[in-house]
This record gives C-alpha cells, structure tokens and sequence, in this order.
C-alpha cells in the first residue's frame, strides 16, 4: 500500500527543499527546484534502503525478483 499524498509532500519537504543534500546553497531558480526534485526523485524511487525489502534498494529487489522467477528448476 501507498502512502497518502500528504505523506509524500512532507518527506519531499523535508528531505530535499529543507535541506542541502539534493542540492548546493538556497534555491535561486525554478530550474534550481526541478533539478534537486529530480535527484530526490531518482534517490526516493531508486536508491533509497527499505526496511520492507530487507534494507534493499528496489532496484535490488526487483533484480532478485525477477532473478528468483527466473531460476531454472533445481532436480530433487
């Protein structure tokens, strides 16, 4: 299940806007906004450890998702 959309504003405020992580000194540009999104984005989307994926990123989990699908049938 998905978090509300509230949920996902306030952790993109505090995360990226209220900090400097995603980008260098205070905003002077749209631009400076749309570029520091998309690396939160990207991080949030991509990168970012799970505790509900066994502190795994998802492109990790996906991998060993379909991995596991993929797997050729062990003989008993």
């Amino acid at each position: 299940m998905s978090a509300p959309p509230s949920e996902h504003q306030e952790l993109y405020k505090a995360e990226c806007i209220r900090t400097i992580v995603f980008h260098n000194g205070p905003y002077k540009t749209i631009a400076d906004v749309e570029y520091a999104t998309v690396g939160w984005v990207d991080w949030y989307n991509e990168r970012r450890l799970h505790g509900t994926l066994g502190m795994m990123t998802p492109m990790e989990f996906e991998q060993a998702h379909y991995a596991a699908l993929n797997r050729e049938p062990q003989p008993v």
